[in-house]
């Protein structure tokens, strides 16, 4: 099929709730490394590395060796019967986790991962409120859409019971109005009240990014977790740390985000890199949180002999490449140049994130802060022009966030960079 009857067929046969990016919506058919190609013979360098998924890039060749290994051996099993596939990743995942995080569950989204860790949460701890914080996300459940923290996303109108929003430590638009450090992190702090006021004072668990992804990168200061985590347990709660899109060495120097903020969690999330763009949602708990879940339950396809292997193969070559390390250097590279792209722009207000984690927050002014969703909407025509694919978004629409592959070469950065400033001159 060319372009325009793919563009024909979706509109006609998909729910409209799939929805794309660009008033031309891409039609991608093939890729490798860094750059994609369409079905009009174009080619892209990503930027946004498949949504945050994409580690390694496109049709890694190691990758997809041991998975035709794997399929031309077995496909399917579910977890009714054991493999040595699911038994290698989650011994692998066990390694690299920090803290006490030891025993997995795996199934097949971030999704079905952050809904495990709630429903582990309340069996250990006997309640069932949990706190989590305005403009996070959780995914597409009943569930994960009551949690998540953005209008837009909130499809439904009805309301899971037993979910409390707390305050992001969005420091850029900070809901107290105050300034780091002189705030003492009231946004933290501030999830005591929530507690005794709007919980029976007995919550399951408190879940969080370390980055808030579809958020808009915010990225809390030094202090944030230690104080937050440190509320939630004192009224009997565990941290649920979701790590869908900072895990895997994305965030630079470590395999985990939360390690930048020296933190350890009882229970754990991960999806998109852990297996390099194949569907594996993994969630790993300490072995008294984790042994508290008894009952029956299975998955179908999570922990699947072919999910397993590209995951296998994904931590291997992440390991052997030092993919935390290429993230930090890659990431200060990238950094340099945005931070230099807001002294030449006056409508960039804000750069932040960690590693290959990076967002630039567009304006109409710096004084009055005022999102400018229509620049951010001109941005990615503009860049999806010159052949750079990045991605979008924040509560209002005016959050450009950039997470290639981790190893993606320096040069890859500096000519991305180079079509991203010739995009921001154009809007200018």
């Amino acid at each position: 099929m060319d372009s325009n009857t793919v563009r024909q067929k979706h509109a006609e046969f998909l729910f409209p709730c799939v929805a794309n990016y660009y008033q031309e919506p891409l039609v991608i058919i093939g890729g490798h490394g860094s750059q994609v190609r369409d079905a009009d013979g174009r080619e892209y360098l990503d930027f946004f590395g498949g949504i945050v998924t994409l580690g390694l890039g496109y049709a890694h060749p190691e990758v997809v060796k041991r998975v035709q290994d794997q399929v031309a051996r077995l496909t399917h099993t579910s977890t009714l019967y054991q493999t040595e596939e699911i038994v290698r990743v989650a011994e692998k995942l066990a390694a690299i986790t920090p803290g006490k995080l030891k025993k997995s569950f795996f199934t097949t989204s971030g999704t079905e991962a952050d809904e495990t860790a709630i429903l582990l949460a309340k069996i250990y701890t006997g309640s069932q409120e949990i706190v989590v914080l305005r403009h996070g996300y959780a995914g597409r459940s009943l569930q994960a859409i009551a949690i998540t923290g953005h209008s837009p996303w909130r499809l439904i109108p009805s309301q899971v019971a037993g979910i409390k929003h707390g305050h992001p430590a969005y420091c850029y638009r900070c809901p107290f109005g105050l300034e780091y450090p002189s705030c003492e992190v009231k946004c933290a702090q501030d999830l005591d009240e929530l507690i005794r006021t709007e919980t029976n004072g007995k919550p399951a668990a408190f879940m969080a990014e370390p980055i808030q992804g579809v958020g808009g990168f915010i990225t809390p200061p030094k202090e944030y977790f230690e104080i937050a985590v440190g509320i939630i347990r004192k009224y009997g709660g565990v941290f649920i740390c979701d790590e869908v899109q900072t895990g895997f060495g994305r965030t630079g120097d470590h395999w985990c985000g939360i390690e930048h903020w020296g933190v350890e969690p009882e229970i754990m999330t991960f999806a998109k890199s852990v297996a390099n763009g194949f569907p594996v949602g993994a969630t790993i708990a300490t072995d008294e949180v984790a042994d508290a879940f008894t009952g029956l339950s299975l998955s179908t396809f999570g922990g699947n002999p072919i999910s397993m292997a590209a995951t296998e193969a994904t931590i291997d070559v992440m390991q052997r490449e030092d993919a935390p390390r290429r993230a930090a250097e890659r990431g200060a590279q990238l950094r340099a140049h945005l931070e230099s792209f807001k002294e030449k722009y006056p409508f960039i207000g804000d750069v932040r994130g960690m590693g290959l984690m990076q967002a630039i927050e567009l304006v109409e002014d710096r004084e009055s802060k005022t999102p400018a969703a229509g620049k951010a909407g001109q941005l990615m025509e503009a860049t999806k022009r010159r052949g750079l694919l990045i991605g979008k978004g924040g509560l209002y629409g005016n959050v450009m966030r950039i997470a290639p592959s981790m190893l993606i070469s320096a040069a890859d950065i500096d000519e991305g960079i180079r079509l991203l400033d010739a995009a921001l001159a154009e809007i200018d």
